[in-house]
């Protein structure tokens, strides 16, 4: 006998049908006694808020080679200049060595016009480097800084695209490229829808970054 196949049209959406099949599974192994394991994440976490006053800066402190920790007190926040610092995430070695290599180029531009520099010139040094080098240089950036202008936050990628916020966020895991943590970014939306505006607290803005 002939199998018969029936045309079903794509349906457009989200589909659940993994959370009804996942929680059948974790009905099931908890009845067995077992417990399924967790989902773990190995990469870096960066982020950003700008408030009425300055701008919030947070990441974590793990440095992972691969799926293994290799140090659990790592300073991804680096020092660009005493009004500006800057959140990496990436391979350590270039963050670490194209921070202090703009760092550098900002205390030597600061002695010649003989005033603090401002925040876009650091984002317009990194851009221009990360993108000389086309995406060879693993660092994915959350530049923040406060100078005459006022508080600016900048998120640089490794290609040397900048986006300028008032709250960014990037994550890098070794199985995908860098990207905004869209949880993060939806907290950040329903906050703002509420409470964004010149007068935003750091207390909410310190919050938002933890």
């Amino acid at each position: 006998m002939a199998a018969v196949s029936v045309y079903a049209p794509p349906v457009g959406g989200f589909s659940f049908d993994n959370c009804r099949r996942n929680a059948v599974l974790e009905a099931d192994f908890a009845k067995r006694g077992y417990k399924l394991p967790k989902a773990r994440k190995t990469g870096t976490t960066i982020a950003g808020v700008v408030y009425k006053d300055g701008i919030v800066l947070g990441a974590d402190t793990r440095a992972t080679e691969g799926m293994v920790v290799a140090d659990k007190n790592c300073s991804k926040i680096h020092f660009i200049s005493p009004n500006i610092y800057c959140c990496g995430a990436g391979t350590a070695a270039d963050t670490d060595m194209t921070t202090q290599l703009i760092s550098s180029n900002l205390e030597l531009h600061s002695l010649s016009t003989g005033r603090l520099p401002r925040v876009v010139t650091a984002n317009r040094m990194l851009k221009q480097m990360l993108f000389r080098y086309q995406g060879y240089i693993g660092a994915a950036l959350v530049l923040g800084g406060v100078d005459v202008t006022g508080p600016h936050l900048y998120s640089i990628y490794p290609h040397g695209s900048t986006d300028k916020l008032p709250y960014v966020t990037m994550v890098h895991c070794e199985e995908e490229l860098f990207t905004e943590n869209l949880f993060f970014i939806r907290q950040a939306e329903v906050v703002s829808e509420e409470a964004w505006g010149p007068s935003f607290a750091i207390s909410l803005a310190v919050f938002l970054v933890a």
